[in-house]
């Protein structure tokens, strides 16, 4: 079995796990300039905005790096269940003063398509990863032509096996204490899913390809401590958010860094589907797992304009303030800087 390192082409075995919504393409290149693979979120990027970000990504590093999708399946417009919705959030509307009627439906987030793959093509990226699973063995085969290894997330030994079966190269075992979107496809029930440490031997045991920790990885000691346990590299994202390079906002920053990042849970408000993020007003108020949100991602649009209108006042009790549980390594210094304290924790394989 290959390295990691082998596999990716990079000087070290540390992904910069791609986070929607608070970077773009200089964060990835910061890192894969500094010997990681740092990686791109798609999935919230218009097809423009798509193809400038990966011809600045191409054309900032020579290194390799990631360009991240999800797999999700679009679901249908379910007007009971967005009433249903809509009714839990018109108190907020309310005290807002804003026009709950007004809002529109929409999904916020689309998967990896064959449009997705025309414009990624003429790139032929490196590295591609999706969440949620792996798209339709066409579209994979297709990945795969271009010489582009292929990654995924899997939050249990099921998931890691099938991810192999159908085509992943590596798999990245995500642990309980991630932020942002837990990866996990096969089953919703939430109580199946591990920590970082206890998962990842378990999915190191279970593969034959190489295994990467991702979840509550935040220093030097957390990646050694990956490795003893049988990682091939770990996937690190929330130590990054407030890197110079990320466009993580100022109240999602001063969050990260203040007593409030000590307490995470993972929610479904903000778009439907299991999220970790910093407790809130709304998640207080509505969850953090609200039966009522509807499906991954249609919770997105009525939620809009209560995060902008509350953001606008100086307020982030309506903004997802995605964070990991260990946010010790949240510091405002240079991505690259961060990625080389990181990088320290692989002394152990020289």
């Amino acid at each position: 079995m290959k390295t990691l390192t082998e596999l990716l082409h990079t000087e070290f075995p540390l992904i910069q796990a791609p986070m929607a919504g608070v970077q773009g393409a200089a964060l990835a290149i910061a890192v894969s300039n500094a010997g990681g693979l740092g990686s791109l979120p798609g999935a919230m990027l218009t097809p423009e905005a798509l193809q400038r970000e990966l011809a600045a990504l191409s054309n900032g590093t020579q290194r390799p790096w990631n360009v991240n999708f999800f797999c999700h399946t679009p679901p249908e417009h379910d007007a009971a269940r967005e009433a249903v919705w809509r009714a839990a959030l018109a108190p907020f509307y309310a005290e807002a003063g804003l026009d709950l009627a007004a809002v529109p439906a929409g999904a916020g987030r689309v998967p990896f398509s064959a449009a997705s793959a025309d414009i990624l093509e003429p790139f032929r990226p490196p590295v591609v990863s999706f969440h949620f699973g792996l798209p339709a063995p066409e579209l994979v085969a297709r990945v795969k032509s271009w010489g582009s290894v292929v990654l995924s997330s899997a939050t249990t030994v099921d998931e890691a096996r099938w991810l192999v079966a159908h085509g992943a190269d590596a798999v990245i075992a995500q642990g309980l204490e991630a932020g942002g979107h837990r990866g996990h496809f096969l089953s919703h029930d939430l109580s199946q899913q591990m920590g970082t440490f206890t998962l990842l031997p378990q999915i190191a045991a279970a593969v034959d390809v190489p295994v990467i920790a991702a979840g509550g990885i935040a220093d030097a000691a957390g990646v050694a401590a990956a490795i003893a346990l049988g990682a091939a590299g770990v996937q690190v994202g929330t130590a990054y958010l407030c890197s110079a390079e990320a466009t993580t906002s100022a109240l999602h920053r001063a969050a990260l860094q203040s007593a409030a990042a000590r307490h995470t849970a993972v929610t479904n408000v903000f778009t439907g589907r299991p999220a970790r993020g910093i407790v809130n007003r709304v998640m207080r108020e509505l969850g953090p797992l609200s039966p009522a949100a509807p499906a991954f991602p249609l919770a997105t649009a009525a939620m809009a304009p209560l995060r902008a209108h509350f953001e606008a006042l100086g307020s982030g009790d309506f903004s997802p303030l995605w964070s990991g549980q260990n946010t010790s390594g949240c510091r405002s210094l240079p991505a690259a800087e961060i990625t080389h304290q990181l990088t320290k924790g692989f002394e152990c394989l020289s």
